[in-house]
């Protein structure tokens, strides 16, 4: 399988996020593919809005690349110990989508904080909210980058050899998984 199709979903909505960074890093790793970034601007979820006017368009759209693509990367970090609410929000989000989207899809879980633990509790909680949704989450290596603004140069590229070599046996894994299917 030549033409893969790669999903990058950022749990951080800002522009300059460090897990921005680190999936532009993660999707050259995974090269050769086609690469996408889902967009988690999604209305809060709420049952009432649901019920009035069905699943928005956002949503439709975010769970069709997640359809298409081949495999995942998620990168997210973690706020006050725990999963983003934008990133939990899409997750819920998801859920209400018919046909479980990430069913069985490769996906890899990655993280990048200012703190020391480099998202470590963010990630485990991400982890434990996907289980619904059914995806085949690669187990390791663990990719968190700890202290992330003394891991990017000038050009956004991950520059310690460690974490490089991390994710690049997690992408290797998440390619393997990908083209096993």
């Amino acid at each position: 399988m030549a033409d893969l199709t790669l999903l990058g979903i950022s749990g951080s909505l800002r522009a300059g996020s460090f897990n921005r960074k680190l999936l532009a890093e993660a999707a050259r790793r995974f090269a050769p593919a086609t690469y996408l970034e889902g967009d988690l601007q999604l209305p809060l979820y709420d049952g009432d809005l649901e019920e009035r006017e069905g699943i928005p368009e956002a949503v439709r759209r975010l769970t069709g690349q997640i359809a298409q693509a081949d495999a995942l990367v998620i990168s997210s970090p973690e706020y006050n110990k725990g999963v983003t609410g934008v990133m939990k929000n899409a997750l819920d989000w998801i859920s209400r989508v018919e046909g479980f989207p990430m069913q069985d899809k490769p996906t890899a879980v990655i993280s990048a904080n200012a703190g020391r633990t480099g998202g470590e509790t963010g990630q485990y909680m991400l982890r434990a909210c996907l289980v619904p949704l059914r995806p085949a989450v690669l187990e390791y290596p663990l990719v968190m980058v700890a202290g992330a603004k003394d891991h990017f140069d000038a050009n956004e590229r991950l520059v310690t050899e460690s974490y490089a070599r991390t994710l690049d046996t997690l992408m290797t894994r998440l390619r393997e998984a990908a083209q096993a299917r």
